[in-house]
């Protein structure tokens, strides 16, 4: 069983993230610190456990509607003995189950996880229901 994190320890993980963050690329018209370095993205030691979660989240779901537009191609295929298609389709059910508690747990919305990329538009596709 693993140890909740200590203040320390996320402390040190928002130093990293911080520092990570100072190597990335910006525009002209960004705002630069003291020592010329842009600053693009402001740190909160308080929120990089909510902000860690809701990125790994972001994945798990883009993931999510991946696996199911897949099966649901194998279905329309007829690729899937009915069997593999209802193993499949408990197995989507209990991840989407999983999701909604662990976003409820963060004070997350399935909202929330979809990013928005600009003029790519949004990183996971609205429902349409």
């Amino acid at each position: 069983m693993a140890d909740t994190p200590r203040g320390d320890d996320l402390q040190e993980v928002a130093r990293a993230a911080a520092r990570a963050f100072d190597l990335v690329p910006t525009g002209p018209d960004e705002p630069r610190t003291r020592d010329g370095i842009a600053q693009r993205l402001e740190t909160d030691p308080d929120t990089v456990e909510r902000d860690l979660i809701k990125l790994v989240l972001t994945i798990v779901e883009l993931l999510r509607q991946l696996m199911e537009r897949t099966a649901l191609h194998r279905v329309d295929q007829g690729d899937l003995r009915e069997d593999q298609e209802e193993r499949i389709g408990m197995t989507l059910m209990i991840l989407q189950d999983r999701m909604t508690e662990l976003c409820e747990r963060y004070d997350l919305t399935m909202e929330d996880l979809n990013l928005d990329l600009g003029p790519l538009g949004s990183l996971l596709p609205r429902d349409s229901g």
